[in-house]
């Protein structure tokens, strides 16, 4: 498989680099950090006006018309600066589905959220049972969804629910119309608890049960596709910051990076590093190219886990205490590396799930 980028996809990877070293500084990140939406509009909106956030979207649906390969490009750069926007809930968890499932009028209707000008989201995380029951005019969907990241900013949240007899459904949330508890985490990702009862419309339902199985699957097969380019967008900045300290850093009269130790540390995490890259972009160019992925998704999430919590770790020891000061930029790389190492299963899930598929 050519991993080898078109000139296309160079320009849209070397667009959001430039915007991101401009946009996402220490003093801006600390700026959102200190406030309470966690969300730089700002940015948002930037993204939208250079048409990056729908580069993963049909060109009918007011998208850029490439694919996937393009919008975890995207995806990469943003976790690497890292930017606090709702890239990857709004653009991967909610618009791809509507885009390759949707009606007209709700490709229409939610995915000018490529303009920048509002967001999506969805209730994915394993806290979340909605259930479903058929009304005369429409779905009544009850329950409460946990961690659903960016709801309050949210014109729609994208979310399965079961109905009694098992059959997941699809459904189209609105969060005006739910109860939010905002939910403290690590990253300091905007993030609630979604509490729901409400009558769903037609024009709201994304795959009607037992057809929502189906959308489910293909969703969290892209997510994790886009988690993993993730993971290896925030190990090479990480392994990057770990190499500019270590060699500009004396003791014992000589930098950090000339002891053999250091060296060998760096190595490992590099490989890793590489590791990472390799398996995540085979399991998302299958998906683009419309190959079967079950295996290489599971091994690529595996390597996210389990090597981008060695490189971070790795980081944060060489670094010593200046690790674990929150006014150096590591602290956000190391959290945002154990969110995504845990989002659809860590290392011994995937493990597990890839000696089913050997088995099978």
């Amino acid at each position: 498989m050519d991993f080898a980028l078109t000139e296309e996809q160079t320009e849209i990877r070397d667009l959001a680099r430039r915007i991101f070293a401009d946009r996402v500084t220490q003093e801006r990140l600390k700026e959102v950090e200190a406030g309470r939406e966690g969300f730089d509009r700002a940015l948002w909106k930037e993204l939208g006006a250079a048409n990056l956030l729908g580069v993963g979207l049909p060109e009918a649906a007011g998208g850029g018309g490439y694919g996937f390969v393009e919008l975890c490009l995207l995806v990469e750069e943003a976790a690497a600066a890292p930017a606090p926007v709702p890239l990857f809930p709004s653009m991967v968890l909610a618009a791809l589905p509507v885009a390759e499932f949707g009606s007209e009028e709700q490709c229409g209707r939610l995915l000018a959220v490529a303009e920048g000008e509002a967001c999506l989201t969805a209730a994915l995380s394993e806290g979340t049972d909605l259930r479903a029951r058929r009304e005369s005019d429409g779905w009544n969907v009850q329950g409460t969804a946990e961690t659903v990241p960016y709801a309050d900013s949210a014109i729609a949240v994208l979310a399965p629910a079961r109905t009694e007899d098992g059959a997941v459904g699809v459904f189209l949330l609105d969060p005006a119309a739910a109860r939010l508890e905002r939910q403290d985490v690590t990253t300091g990702e905007p993030t609630f608890r979604m509490t729901v009862d409400a009558l769903v419309s037609p024009h709201d339902v994304l795959a009607e049960p037992p057809r929502g199985a189906e959308v489910l699957a293909w969703t969290v097969g892209h997510a994790i596709a886009a988690l993993s380019v993730m993971q290896v967008g925030t190990a090479e900045r990480a392994l990057r910051l770990t190499a500019e300290y270590t060699s500009g850093r004396d003791q014992f009269g000589r930098p950090l990076a000339t002891f053999q130790a250091v060296q060998q540390r760096v190595a490992d995490a590099y490989i890793d590093t590489l590791a990472m890259r390799w398996t995540a972009w085979r399991a998302a160019c299958r998906l683009a190219e419309g190959l079967p992925a079950e295996e290489e998704l599971t091994v690529a999430k595996f390597w996210a886990s389990e090597a981008g919590a060695r490189v971070v770790t790795a980081a944060q020891h060489l670094h010593g205490g200046m690790g674990v000061d929150v006014d150096y930029p590591l602290h956000r790389y190391t959290k945002q590396a154990k969110r995504i190492e845990l989002l659809f299963g860590g290392a011994t899930t995937q493990l597990s799930r890839l000696g089913e598929l050997i088995a099978r």
